[in-house]
């Protein structure tokens, strides 16, 4: 089996100078993990779930030991608090960076004519979840794991 035969054509794509929190609205939108990153024609990187969330370095609270005290009502409160603050930063900082920032860069993509074992066994090795596919170098595709499992599955399902 072929990639072509499992593979998403026409992915949702982002531009490498597109905001953050644009790429961020289009995975919540179409309920996917990945998006590959376009510069003109070109696929330039991939932007994930993970890359974005990677931002969201708030910094940890203080390691100090907290004992409980009279205090304690207020003191719990207050820490949530200012945890949240520092993640409302954070997430303004993000908004409008741009996704070329975040992006995973070079782009690990495949031939649409490579078999599924192929793109199985490069998305184990490399340790990633989705593959742009690629005709004459052009987008075409993308090619999750789940969309090897099911092609898998619906081949054994012919067989028997």
């Amino acid at each position: 089996m072929k990639v072509r035969d499992v593979m998403t054509p026409d992915p949702v794509t982002v531009r490498v100078d597109s905001p953050v929190s644009e790429a961020a609205g289009l995975l919540r939108k179409y309920h996917i993990g990945g998006l590959p990153v376009m510069d003109g024609d070109r696929v330039a990187g991939i932007v994930t779930e993970t890359d974005i969330l990677s931002l969201l370095d708030t910094g940890d609270l203080s390691d100090d030991l907290w004992l409980p005290s009279p205090l304690e009502v207020i003191e719990v409160p207050v820490r949530e608090f200012i945890n949240w603050e520092r993640t409302k930063r954070a997430l303004t900082d993000i908004s409008n960076m741009e996704v070329r920032r975040v992006m995973s860069s070079p782009v690990i993509a495949i031939d649409e004519d490579s078999d599924i074992a192929d793109a199985a066994s490069l998305m184990l090795r490399e340790g990633i979840a989705r593959l742009p596919v690629l005709r004459d170098n052009k987008l075409v595709g993308i090619v999750t794991r789940a969309d090897i499992v099911h092609g898998l599955g619906a081949s054994s399902g012919e067989e028997s």
